[in-house]
């Protein structure tokens, strides 16, 4: 059965702030999917308007698939709800894993959107989790992709208890519950590219990095093409968003030092180390900041002042290499000392 029935659809955005709050206006007849979300930027609790008999949607004017449209393309939209489309059965499948392998259970799915008559892709056909059917055309609105044949599921989740959005105003620095394991962090200054982002993320989950902080200017790590170069990552690594108070208050309180990777120049005003075996293994027992600054604007002020800055030597006559490559050089040579393979 199709859902059409719009007047459960009533949320009225009553703040500006990033996330906003939401007043809700509900019909009482309808069964909802209820989701909270709770921590120092959040106070959310947003009901989902998806009746408990609907077990197909043909219609790519359904309120539910609205929802899920506006989650994608719209940032505020996924905070404020505390909800994230993942497209595809790879990323759903490395998230599952993760949760699977993991104490702690960061991840709730609320459904699984699967093409019309399709199997459940392998590797999550064990889930115990609502299934609800959509046709190729909703299929093809909600994924973004024209062919529904690379497209075998969609899920529904939410956004992950490791990722944190804090504000200037917040006095007290929780450092231990952003970072359980902060022996390395790499930390993102202005990175507006979701790829290049997307791909950092994956290279520091890869590399066993502790988590990862985000510099005002970065893009969301819910945004749909960073999913899909994190390859789920989003999910498995903490993520703090926040301001240079708060990293310095990491640095602080972890004893940590801080280096940014910079193209080899003679005309900075600081020194510009190169990167060797021999720097990285000095570095071995020592807490790390990483800053990675944008292709376009480079490191910030702030994060030149404070940073350290180190190089990777090339042989070809380049200035810089894309950030996500050289990223994942730095965060490999840098990865904590037992993840080594050389």
């Amino acid at each position: 059965m199709q859902c059409t029935d719009t007047s459960c659809w009533g949320w009225v955005t009553t703040s500006t702030t990033f996330p906003p709050k939401l007043k809700l206006k509900v019909a009482q007849t309808q069964t909802h999917f209820e989701k909270k979300y709770d921590d120092a930027s959040y106070d959310v609790k947003v009901k989902v308007p998806l009746p408990s008999h609907v077990q197909s949607i043909t219609s790519t004017s359904n309120p539910f698939v609205k929802h899920c449209l506006k989650l994608r393309h719209n940032s505020s939209y996924r905070h404020s709800h505390g909800s994230v489309l993942v497209v595809g059965a790879t990323p759903i499948r490395e998230i599952y894993r993760f949760q699977e392998s993991s104490q702690d259970k960061t991840v709730g799915m609320d459904c699984l959107l699967l093409l019309d008559k399709a199997e459940v892709p392998e590797g999550i056909d064990d889930l115990s989790v609502r299934i609800v059917r959509v046709s190729s055309m909703v299929m093809r609105k909600l994924s973004g992709v024209q062919s529904t044949e690379s497209i075998e599921a969609i899920a529904l989740m939410s956004i992950p208890t490791t990722f944190f959005n804090v504000v200037d105003g917040q006095e007290n620095a929780d450092c231990q519950r952003w970072f359980p394991s902060p022996h390395r962090i790499l930390v993102l200054d202005g990175i507006q590219d979701p790829g290049n982002l997307g791909t950092l993320l994956r290279s520091a989950m890869a590399f066993k990095w502790g988590g990862v902080f985000q510099l005002p200017g970065c893009c969301d790590p819910f945004n749909e093409k960073a999913l899909r170069a994190s390859r789920g990552a989003s999910f498995q690594l903490p993520i703090v968003s926040g301001s240079w108070v708060h990293l310095e208050a990491i640095i602080n309180e972890f004893k940590m030092k801080v280096l940014a990777g910079h193209p080899e120049s003679t005309g900075n005003l600081k020194p510009v180390a190169r990167l060797s075996q021999e720097l990285a293994d000095s570095f071995v027992d020592v807490p790390l900041c990483f800053v990675l600054g944008s292709e376009g604007s480079g490191l910030s002020e702030k994060s030149l002042q404070v940073c350290e800055l180190v190089s990777i030597p090339m042989a070809g006559e380049f200035e810089s290499l894309n950030v996500s490559v050289a990223g994942g050089i730095f965060l490999y040579m840098l990865q904590p000392k037992n993840q080594r393979c050389v």
